[in-house]
């Protein structure tokens, strides 16, 4: 397809409105707070006076610690329980009609059991605190109260005896305690309730205020050149909250709109014309740009998920995966570039966002770096921790260029690093779903189609042997070539391997598997034998198919022979009187190659058929076999449509002859014993 063809396509441009549009509707509706600033750095904008009435929020350290001092205060709850005093006054009275005891005493003891029960006795437990308040229901009134004001057993035991050494002086407190048993009508009334315990100790943890006071309409905020301190940064963080809040929306809802869209515009044009100078082929090929989009797509949309949690919730979303997803479809080189127009976006959505912006380009050039090496079994992990490394530094450094210290550093925000880098490794397998949604293939989809022990290659190496073994000769020189311009080295390899497949179905009929003496030419015309060479085409595109080979593969199948003659029939043809212009019967009807892999395996095809016919393997019969073969193929116009240079093509040509000398070099001739 040329240039000019796909660049015409208005389902491309289709797309990229989709994108702007989802983009658009994406952005926070908030305004964007239009000053900027840092703790220990001047205020570089006019004098501050505050426009609106706002509360000053308190800080993550203060709401943490204020938290901390109410989780550590427990305050158990009890219940009062009316029934206990009139349970142990009437065992009382019972002891009276028994023991006959005196009056003045009896009516002592139960005036004082009614005090101490009005008050409240404990039961004796851990959970009743020796000091601090504790909270009574009663009569369907809950009360905090200090602990000192109720009674436990014991210092209830100690006022009774107080009490009877004045009221009874001429006897022994602790011997009228004894004798009348008054130990046994003392017990506990107030009834210990857990669950309430943990409910009132939640409800005070909750409930925290956010706020410590409040900033007027006209108060001063900051001056003009003044340092700001932490007090001021409070302040301002407070009037940015709730100037984004709500009166960042009393301006323009529509200037708003527009800003975004003209930003998000930029973003989306720039995603193109990266994809387009860097590999221009992925717009060809739409699934490969429609995937690119969604994950663009994803990403914004993510961030504005998880946005709404809190802002610095951000720093667990795994950014660097969707570098890694790059990698997995496309080369290392046009991956960096994507990627970081990709990100560009949170410059613009979030606060910070230079920060998170860092951050994540950071982590993700290291996976680009580290995935090559460590991409299987539990070397993932290893990228996790260089991704950690590598973004936990860029906080650092962040933290630094405010104030020079680390008074800010936060292991929360460590902790959420750390989860970022681990579900790199959880999100890899989604990757696996995108290969499926847009037919991509995958480096390892091609890791092990390159395996000449997978299924279909062993059926090949049995049914067309000769095929099998010039398709690995063709595998290693078309991989070769493409490492040296730079091509995609395993795809390359895994064409080549595939591209003669088609010969399964009637390998007799080509000469490389054909046994000595055999010739399944004999008796056929030239054109019947072309045709019986031509189809192996075809033949190939339907097993690739059955085998459910990706689409990319098949395109080798494809362009091998491009539109070529079948010349040695062809020759046939002509000798015997055959019209020269009737080239239609020996003709391929395949397609032209169009990537630089493609152009590379057709000439590897051709070099290493026709190195087999030399009779002399010096490197200058080797020089002009390559010469020849290549020259054939320019000169018939084969790669009219191919993206590859006149100097790459010198490259390749010059690798081929290199191949083929080491290949074919001279070996020694072993002397026989006279």
């Amino acid at each position: 397809m040329e240039q000019s063809n796909f660049l015409k396509d208005p389902r491309i441009y289709i797309s990229l409105l989709i994108v702007l549009i989802l983009t658009v509707l994406l952005f926070p509706e908030e305004g964007k707070f239009k000053y900027s600033y840092q703790v220990g750095r001047p205020w570089v904008y006019e004098t501050l006076l505050s426009p609106i009435d706002f509360p000053i929020l308190k800080t993550e350290q203060e709401l943490l610690q204020e938290k901390e001092e109410k989780a550590s205060r427990v305050i158990p709850y009890f219940e009062y329980d009316n029934a206990v005093a009139n349970v142990q006054v009437q065992k009382l009275r019972s002891l009276q009609s028994r023991d006959s005891v005196n009056d003045h005493l009896l009516y002592f003891i139960v005036e004082s059991l009614y005090k101490m029960y009005s008050v409240g006795i404990l039961p004796e437990m851990e959970e009743v605190p020796t000091s601090g308040t504790i909270v009574v229901q009663k009569d369907k009134r809950a009360q905090e109260i200090p602990v000192t004001e109720v009674f436990t057993p014991k210092k209830a035991e100690g006022y009774m005896k107080y009490y009877l050494s004045i009221s009874f002086p001429d006897n022994n407190p602790d011997s009228l305690y004894a004798a009348y048993r008054i130990g046994d009508f003392i017990a506990p009334n107030l009834v210990y309730d857990q669950s309430r315990t943990d409910l009132f100790h939640k409800e005070a943890v909750d409930y925290i205020s956010p706020t410590k006071g409040m900033v007027y309409a006209g108060q001063l905020i900051v001056s003009e050149g003044e340092i700001v301190t932490t007090e001021i940064e409070q302040m301002l963080d407070s009037f940015k909250k709730e100037y984004e809040l709500s009166y960042g929306y009393a301006e323009s809802p529509f200037g708003l709109r527009t800003g975004h869209f003209i930003l998000c515009l930029l973003i989306v044009a720039s995603l193109f014309a990266v994809i387009y100078f860097t590999r221009k082929e992925i717009i060809e090929h739409r699934k490969s740009l429609y995937f690119i989009l969604t994950l663009y797509v994803l990403l914004c949309a993510l961030t504005m998920l998880i946005h709404g949690f809190g802002m610095d919730n951000l720093y667990i979303v795994p950014y660097s995966v969707f570098a890694i997803y790059l990698m997995i479809f496309f080369k290392r080189r046009y991956v960096f570039p994507i990627y970081t127009v990709m990100l560009l976006s949170l410059l613009f959505q979030t606060d910070s966002g230079v920060e998170l912006y860092m951050m994540n380009l950071t982590g993700g050039i290291i996976a680009i770096i580290t995935f090559k090496y460590f991409n299987k079994g539990w070397a993932q992990f290893l990228n996790s921790v260089f991704i950690f490394v590598g973004m936990f530094l860029v906080y650092i450094g962040f933290l630094l260029s405010g104030d020079g210290t680390l008074s800010l550093f936060n292991t929360r925000d460590i902790f959420r690093i750390a989860v970022n880098s681990l579900l790199v490794v959880a999100a890899y397998p989604v990757a696996f779903i995108f290969e499926r949604m847009f037919s991509l293939v995958s480096h390892f989809r091609l890791l092990d189609l390159s395996d000449t022990n997978n299924k279909l290659l062993r059926e090949l190496s049995q049914k067309a042997p000769g095929t099998f073994q010039h398709s690995l000769q063709v595998a290693n020189l078309a991989a070769e070539a493409a490492r040296e311009i730079g091509a995609d080295m395993i795809l390359t390899r895994v064409g080549a391997l595939y591209h003669d497949i088609g010969k399964m179905k009637n390998p007799q009929c080509f000469v490389e598997n054909a046994p000595a003496g055999f010739n399944y030419h004999k008796g056929l015309s030239p054109e019947e034998s072309a045709q019986q060479i031509i189809r192996h085409v075809d033949d190939g595109v339907e097993i690739a198919r059955k085998h459910k080979l990706p689409e990319e593969v098949i395109d080798f199948i494809r362009t091998h022979h491009a539109r070529s003659l079948t010349f040695y029939f062809y020759a046939q043809y002509c000798n015997a009187g055959g019209n020269p212009d009737n080239k239609e019967p020996f003709m391929y009807h395949g397609e032209y190659p169009r990537t630089k892999e493609q152009v590379i395996v057709l000439m590897a095809d051709a070099v290493e058929a026709a190195s087999r016919s030399l009779k002399d393997y010096t490197a200058e019969s080797i020089s002009n076999l390559v010469e020849s073969i290549i020259s054939k193929r320019l000169s018939d116009s084969q790669l009219v449509e191919a993206d590859i240079s006149i100097k790459e093509i010198e490259i390749v040509k010059r690798m081929f002859k290199e191949r083929l000398e080491q290949v074919y070099h001279e070996r020694i001739a072993y002397p026989t014993i006279k």
